[in-house]
């Protein structure tokens, strides 16, 4: 039997603009290539992803009472993730990230909006309701409420038995702050490879040697770390799980947006889908996060369950 995910965090739009995306002031009008309204936010973008992949998947954020909302709404709900724990906010406009996507890299431009609203009470009230088998956290640095109070809360989550996990995301702020005190109670943090570096100087000075080190420093406190490392796949470490690595699939990156989160989805749809074998939930993650790439946005490109076995079989 397939587990269930409550993903928690972020749900927005993105407006993603590629072509002759780095901007010139002094009124100098730029033409681009594209310009696509779709899914957005960490937390949206690996929901659907998870979806996808056959789990039965919730989503909590809060979105705005406008067309950004419904939109968003609307996208989650045709890529099968259950919408009932969206919560509406009269007041505060949903998010929007305007996206600069180059083949390689990309810079991202976020109006917040509903994003930081969203409260240790209301994940308490969506865990009662949906009674998922695992809960995980998105954006932590832009909801600085729910990020005070993860703390107490992933005790009270490990305390019914649900396992926990976090894709930080950057800290626009680069201060890294807070989470020395949550991830002894995470089971597993999923950061990309710039990611792991920035929070493990923040929760013990130097990382040490290399990326490994980093991590080691990291596992210490008590989560297996799981890392994006982009074209070259993942890897992942614990404290009684070695070194293991996975590469990615060699393929022609149209969009890079997502990347992560598909990613993110892979590895804990392996773990939904029961997969016990780390080399096999690295392969489901780094396979997730290529596929994804194929197409413009976060989620068109996102595999099915079949279409990734299939690809994770080649």
């Amino acid at each position: 039997m397939t587990g269930s995910v409550l993903v928690v965090g972020d749900a927005n739009v993105d407006l993603i603009l590629q072509g002759d995306i780095v901007p010139r002031f002094g009124q100098a009008e730029q033409l681009l290539d594209s310009a696509r309204l779709v899914l957005g936010g960490s937390a949206g973008i690996m929901a659907a992803g998870m979806a996808k992949l056959a789990v039965p998947t919730t989503l909590l954020a809060v979105i705005g009472d406008d067309e950004f909302g419904r939109f968003t709404r609307a996208e989650l709900a045709s890529a099968g993730v259950m919408t009932d724990e969206l919560i509406t906010d009269a007041e505060a406009p949903t998010g929007i990230s305007v996206i600069l996507s180059a083949p390689d890299d990309r810079s991202i431009l976020t109006l917040p909006g509903t994003i930081p609203l969203l409260t240790a009470d209301a994940v308490r009230a969506a865990v009662e309701s949906v009674r998922p088998d695992y809960v995980h956290f998105a954006s932590y640095f832009l909801q600085p409420v729910l990020a005070g109070d993860l703390p107490g809360l992933l005790p009270w989550l490990r305390g019914r038995g649900i396992r926990t996990s976090l894709d930080t995301n950057w800290d626009p702020a680069e201060r890294w702050e807070g989470l020395a005190k949550a991830l002894p109670q995470l089971d597993y943090l999923l950061p990309n490879l710039e990611e792991l570096r920035a929070i493990a100087r923040a929760v013990g000075g130097a990382p040490g040697a290399d990326d490994e080190a980093a991590a080691r420093r990291i596992t210490a406190l008590g989560p297996t770390v799981v890392v994006k490392a982009g074209s070259a796949g993942g890897w992942s470490l614990g404290r009684d799980l070695p070194f293991t690595r996975a590469v990615g699939l060699a393929v022609n990156v149209v969009d890079t947006t997502g990347a992560g989160d598909s990613f993110d989805a892979g590895y804990l749809a392996a773990i939904a889908h029961g997969i016990d074998t780390e080399a096999i939930r690295l392969r489901w993650a780094a396979t997730a996060g290529s596929l994804s790439t194929l197409a413009h946005g976060g989620t068109a490109g996102q595999p099915t369950l079949n279409e990734l076995l299939a690809a994770v079989d080649r």
